[in-house]
Protein backbone atom coordinates (compact mmCIF):
# COMPACT_ATOMS: atom_id res chain seq x y z
CA UNK A 1 0.00 0.00 0.00
CA UNK A 2 1.25 3.55 -0.97
CA UNK A 3 0.60 4.67 2.57
CA UNK A 4 2.26 1.95 4.45
CA UNK A 5 5.31 3.07 2.46
CA UNK A 6 5.74 6.21 3.99
CA UNK A 7 7.37 5.94 7.12
CA UNK A 8 8.42 9.23 8.24
CA UNK A 9 12.22 8.84 8.46
CA UNK A 10 13.06 11.21 5.41
CA UNK A 11 10.62 14.31 7.02
CA UNK A 12 11.62 13.58 10.78
CA UNK A 13 9.85 11.24 13.43
CA UNK A 14 7.90 13.17 15.99
CA UNK A 15 9.24 12.02 19.79
CA UNK A 16 8.05 12.78 22.78
CA UNK A 17 9.15 16.27 24.72
CA UNK A 18 11.02 14.25 27.18
CA UNK A 19 13.26 12.49 25.35
CA UNK A 20 14.20 14.57 22.66
CA UNK A 21 15.44 16.93 25.33
CA UNK A 22 17.23 14.82 26.67
CA UNK A 23 18.74 13.90 23.40
CA UNK A 24 19.78 17.88 23.30
CA UNK A 25 21.26 17.90 26.56
CA UNK A 26 23.34 14.75 25.91
CA UNK A 27 24.67 16.80 22.90
CA UNK A 28 25.38 19.78 24.66
CA UNK A 29 27.15 18.22 27.24
CA UNK A 30 29.50 16.12 24.73
CA UNK A 31 30.13 19.26 22.58
CA UNK A 32 31.08 21.27 25.91
CA UNK A 33 32.78 18.71 27.15
CA UNK A 34 35.33 18.51 24.17
CA UNK A 35 35.33 21.98 24.05
CA UNK A 36 36.40 22.08 27.77
CA UNK A 37 39.19 19.85 27.10
CA UNK A 38 40.52 21.90 24.21
CA UNK A 39 40.45 25.24 26.14
CA UNK A 40 41.03 24.23 29.43
CA UNK A 41 43.80 26.67 30.32
CA UNK A 42 47.50 25.24 31.47
CA UNK A 43 49.10 26.35 34.48
CA UNK A 44 51.93 29.02 33.95
CA UNK A 45 55.30 27.29 34.31
CA UNK A 46 56.78 29.79 36.69
CA UNK A 47 53.51 28.77 39.06
CA UNK A 48 54.49 24.77 38.83
CA UNK A 49 58.36 25.26 39.35
CA UNK A 50 58.57 25.48 42.77
CA UNK A 51 56.21 22.73 43.09
CA UNK A 52 58.64 20.41 40.26
CA UNK A 53 61.82 21.91 42.75
CA UNK A 54 60.04 20.62 45.85
CA UNK A 55 59.33 17.06 44.53
CA UNK A 56 62.52 16.76 42.83
CA UNK A 57 64.13 17.24 46.82
CA UNK A 58 61.70 14.62 48.02
CA UNK A 59 62.93 12.29 45.03
CA UNK A 60 66.40 12.94 45.72
CA UNK A 61 66.20 12.43 49.34
CA UNK A 62 64.36 9.31 49.15
CA UNK A 63 66.63 7.79 46.59
CA UNK A 64 69.47 9.08 49.39
CA UNK A 65 67.59 7.25 51.61
CA UNK A 66 66.44 4.10 49.99
CA UNK A 67 67.94 3.37 46.50
CA UNK A 68 71.60 5.00 45.37
CA UNK A 69 74.17 7.32 46.41
CA UNK A 70 76.55 8.97 45.00
CA UNK A 71 80.18 8.64 46.19
CA UNK A 72 83.50 10.38 45.40
CA UNK A 73 86.80 8.46 45.70
CA UNK A 74 89.38 10.42 47.56
CA UNK A 75 92.50 7.83 47.02
CA UNK A 76 93.95 5.62 44.45
CA UNK A 77 93.51 2.24 46.61
CA UNK A 78 91.18 1.01 44.42
CA UNK A 79 93.19 1.36 40.83
CA UNK A 80 93.23 -0.04 38.11
CA UNK A 81 89.23 -0.56 39.26
CA UNK A 82 88.77 2.77 40.10
CA UNK A 83 90.52 6.50 39.85
CA UNK A 84 90.93 9.57 42.43
CA UNK A 85 88.15 11.51 41.62
CA UNK A 86 85.95 9.38 40.23
CA UNK A 87 82.08 9.20 40.95
CA UNK A 88 80.36 5.88 42.16
CA UNK A 89 76.85 4.97 42.55
CA UNK A 90 76.10 2.49 45.14
CA UNK A 91 73.27 0.23 45.41
CA UNK A 92 71.56 1.04 49.19
CA UNK A 93 68.54 -0.55 48.45
CA UNK A 94 69.37 -4.47 48.24
CA UNK A 95 70.53 -4.50 51.63
CA UNK A 96 67.19 -3.35 53.01
CA UNK A 97 65.95 -7.13 51.88
CA UNK A 98 68.32 -8.96 53.96
CA UNK A 99 71.06 -9.39 50.91
CA UNK A 100 74.43 -9.38 52.21
CA UNK A 101 77.71 -8.07 50.21
CA UNK A 102 79.24 -10.76 48.70
CA UNK A 103 82.35 -11.90 47.51
CA UNK A 104 84.10 -9.71 44.73
CA UNK A 105 81.71 -7.34 45.15
CA UNK A 106 83.29 -3.24 45.71
CA UNK A 107 81.42 -2.00 48.59
CA UNK A 108 80.98 0.72 50.38
CA UNK A 109 81.38 1.12 54.32
CA UNK A 110 81.59 3.59 57.48
CA UNK A 111 85.09 3.47 58.76
CA UNK A 112 85.02 0.15 61.35
CA UNK A 113 87.71 1.39 63.35
CA UNK A 114 89.48 4.33 63.05
CA UNK A 115 90.81 2.80 60.01
CA UNK A 116 91.15 6.44 58.86
CA UNK A 117 92.74 7.77 61.99
CA UNK A 118 95.36 11.08 60.43
CA UNK A 119 94.10 10.62 57.20
CA UNK A 120 92.90 14.34 55.85
CA UNK A 121 89.88 14.96 55.03
CA UNK A 122 89.47 15.94 51.47
CA UNK A 123 87.75 19.57 50.66
CA UNK A 124 84.69 19.26 48.98
CA UNK A 125 83.77 21.29 45.38
CA UNK A 126 81.24 23.29 44.41
CA UNK A 127 78.65 20.45 43.26
CA UNK A 128 79.77 17.94 45.81
CA UNK A 129 78.70 20.45 48.41
CA UNK A 130 75.58 20.73 46.60
CA UNK A 131 74.31 17.25 45.98
CA UNK A 132 75.41 16.36 49.35
CA UNK A 133 73.20 19.45 50.78
CA UNK A 134 70.31 17.49 48.77
CA UNK A 135 71.41 14.08 49.96
CA UNK A 136 73.12 13.04 47.00
CA UNK A 137 76.61 12.59 48.21
CA UNK A 138 77.61 11.65 51.38
CA UNK A 139 79.21 14.97 53.63
CA UNK A 140 82.50 16.03 53.53
CA UNK A 141 82.55 14.47 57.13
CA UNK A 142 81.42 11.19 56.74
CA UNK A 143 84.53 8.41 57.05
CA UNK A 144 83.70 6.20 54.31
CA UNK A 145 86.08 3.48 53.00
CA UNK A 146 85.39 1.54 49.42
CA UNK A 147 87.16 -1.98 49.12
CA UNK A 148 86.43 -5.32 47.58
CA UNK A 149 84.85 -8.41 49.40
CA UNK A 150 87.44 -10.78 48.82
CA UNK A 151 85.76 -13.44 51.81
CA UNK A 152 82.45 -13.71 53.40
CA UNK A 153 81.40 -15.13 56.87
CA UNK A 154 82.29 -18.54 57.44
CA UNK A 155 85.25 -18.57 54.93
CA UNK A 156 88.68 -19.35 55.14
CA UNK A 157 91.36 -17.13 53.50
CA UNK A 158 95.12 -16.50 52.77
CA UNK A 159 97.60 -15.41 51.05
CA UNK A 160 101.55 -16.21 51.46
CA UNK A 161 104.13 -14.23 49.75
CA UNK A 162 104.69 -15.12 46.01
CA UNK A 163 101.22 -16.76 45.85
CA UNK A 164 98.09 -15.83 45.29
CA UNK A 165 94.95 -14.99 47.46
CA UNK A 166 93.26 -18.30 48.38
CA UNK A 167 89.78 -18.45 49.46
CA UNK A 168 88.22 -21.68 51.02
CA UNK A 169 91.39 -23.66 48.88
CA UNK A 170 90.50 -21.87 45.76
CA UNK A 171 93.15 -19.23 44.39
CA UNK A 172 91.38 -16.15 43.21
CA UNK A 173 92.50 -15.27 39.20
CA UNK A 174 92.85 -11.31 39.92
CA UNK A 175 93.08 -9.36 36.87
CA UNK A 176 91.81 -6.38 38.14
CA UNK A 177 94.99 -5.75 40.68
CA UNK A 178 96.71 -3.11 40.02
CA UNK A 179 99.50 -3.93 36.77
CA UNK A 180 102.80 -4.49 38.82
CA UNK A 181 101.46 -5.92 41.67
CA UNK A 182 101.11 -8.45 44.07
CA UNK A 183 98.26 -10.30 45.16
CA UNK A 184 99.85 -9.98 49.23
CA UNK A 185 103.62 -9.50 48.94
CA UNK A 186 103.53 -6.40 51.03
CA UNK A 187 101.53 -8.05 53.89
CA UNK A 188 100.97 -11.81 53.69
CA UNK A 189 98.18 -13.42 55.92
CA UNK A 190 96.39 -15.94 57.32
CA UNK A 191 95.01 -18.83 57.21
CA UNK A 192 92.10 -17.24 59.46
CA UNK A 193 88.06 -17.59 58.85
CA UNK A 194 85.99 -15.07 58.64
CA UNK A 195 83.30 -14.49 61.54
CA UNK A 196 79.60 -14.28 60.92
CA UNK A 197 78.61 -11.09 59.74
CA UNK A 198 81.83 -9.71 59.23
CA UNK A 199 83.21 -9.73 55.73
CA UNK A 200 86.86 -9.35 54.82
CA UNK A 201 88.19 -6.12 52.37
CA UNK A 202 90.78 -5.29 49.68
CA UNK A 203 91.92 -3.05 47.60
CA UNK A 204 92.41 -3.47 43.81
CA UNK A 205 95.79 -1.44 44.32
CA UNK A 206 97.61 -3.81 46.71
CA UNK A 207 100.94 -2.01 47.42
CA UNK A 208 99.22 1.54 48.24
CA UNK A 209 96.03 0.05 50.29
CA UNK A 210 95.42 0.28 53.88
CA UNK A 211 92.87 -2.35 53.67
CA UNK A 212 91.88 -5.39 56.05
CA UNK A 213 95.63 -6.71 56.52
CA UNK A 214 96.76 -3.92 57.93
CA UNK A 215 94.33 -3.62 61.06
CA UNK A 216 94.67 -7.38 62.07
CA UNK A 217 96.03 -5.39 65.27
CA UNK A 218 92.79 -3.53 65.51
CA UNK A 219 90.00 -4.11 67.46
CA UNK A 220 88.42 -5.27 64.46
CA UNK A 221 90.82 -7.36 63.81
CA UNK A 222 91.16 -6.61 59.78
CA UNK A 223 87.02 -7.57 59.40
CA UNK A 224 84.09 -4.96 58.71
CA UNK A 225 81.21 -5.71 60.11
CA UNK A 226 78.53 -6.45 57.75
CA UNK A 227 76.21 -3.15 59.39
CA UNK A 228 78.97 -0.87 58.57
CA UNK A 229 78.55 -1.48 54.76
CA UNK A 230 76.46 1.71 53.01
CA UNK A 231 76.11 -1.01 49.74
CA UNK A 232 77.28 -2.09 46.82
CA UNK A 233 78.86 0.27 44.01
CA UNK A 234 77.47 -0.23 41.35
CA UNK A 235 78.59 2.18 37.94
CA UNK A 236 81.11 4.43 37.69
CA UNK A 237 79.29 7.73 36.72
CA UNK A 238 81.77 10.58 36.47
CA UNK A 239 83.13 11.18 34.44
CA UNK A 240 81.52 9.88 31.57
CA UNK A 241 84.50 9.03 30.13
CA UNK A 242 84.94 6.49 32.28
CA UNK A 243 81.11 4.86 32.77
CA UNK A 244 81.75 1.85 33.24
CA UNK A 245 79.63 -0.96 35.51
CA UNK A 246 81.22 -2.81 38.21
CA UNK A 247 80.52 -6.50 37.47
CA UNK A 248 81.91 -9.67 40.16
CA UNK A 249 84.79 -11.07 38.38
CA UNK A 250 84.39 -14.19 36.57
CA UNK A 251 86.96 -15.99 39.37
CA UNK A 252 84.49 -15.85 42.39
CA UNK A 253 82.04 -17.94 40.03
CA UNK A 254 84.46 -21.13 40.14
CA UNK A 255 83.15 -23.73 41.55
CA UNK A 256 83.52 -24.79 45.41
CA UNK A 257 84.46 -21.35 46.11
CA UNK A 258 80.74 -20.75 47.70
CA UNK A 259 77.10 -20.57 46.55
CA UNK A 260 76.96 -18.00 44.49
CA UNK A 261 73.39 -18.83 42.60
CA UNK A 262 71.99 -18.15 46.29
CA UNK A 263 73.50 -14.56 46.45
CA UNK A 264 72.20 -13.81 42.54
CA UNK A 265 68.81 -15.10 43.64
CA UNK A 266 68.69 -12.50 46.30
CA UNK A 267 70.23 -10.21 44.51
CA UNK A 268 66.99 -10.71 41.88
CA UNK A 269 64.38 -10.57 44.64
CA UNK A 270 64.45 -6.46 44.42
CA UNK A 271 64.23 -6.32 41.14
CA UNK A 272 61.18 -9.06 41.05
CA UNK A 273 59.18 -6.84 44.08
CA UNK A 274 59.54 -3.82 42.24
CA UNK A 275 58.24 -5.21 39.28
CA UNK A 276 55.19 -6.64 41.05
CA UNK A 277 54.75 -2.86 42.88
CA UNK A 278 54.87 -1.14 39.28
CA UNK A 279 52.28 -3.64 38.13
CA UNK A 280 49.29 -1.70 39.70
CA UNK A 281 51.15 1.74 39.54
CA UNK A 282 50.30 1.60 35.83
CA UNK A 283 46.97 -0.25 36.07
CA UNK A 284 45.79 3.05 38.02
CA UNK A 285 47.35 4.69 35.52
CA UNK A 286 45.59 3.37 32.77
CA UNK A 287 42.33 3.80 34.41
CA UNK A 288 42.58 7.69 35.09
CA UNK A 289 43.86 8.03 31.38
CA UNK A 290 40.89 6.03 30.20
CA UNK A 291 38.56 7.88 32.71
CA UNK A 292 39.85 11.34 31.32
CA UNK A 293 39.06 10.08 28.17
CA UNK A 294 35.82 8.95 28.16
CA UNK A 295 34.71 12.19 30.69
CA UNK A 296 33.24 9.63 33.28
Amino acid sequence: MAVGARSGRDEGEERPDGIQRDAEREAREAEDGEDGAEERPQRSFWKELPLLVGIALLLALLIKTFLVQAFSIPSDSMQNTLQRGDRVLVDKLTPWFGSEPERGEVVVFHDPANWLAGEPTPEPNFLQTILSKIGLMPSADEKDLIKRVIAIGGDTVECKKGGPVVVNGKPLDEPYIFPGNTPCDDAPFGPLTVPKGKIWVMGDHRQNSQDSRYHMQDSTQGFVPVDKVVGRAVVVAWPVTRWATLPVPDTFDQPGLGDQAAAKAIGAGPAALGLVGAVPVVVWRRRRLTSGTTGR
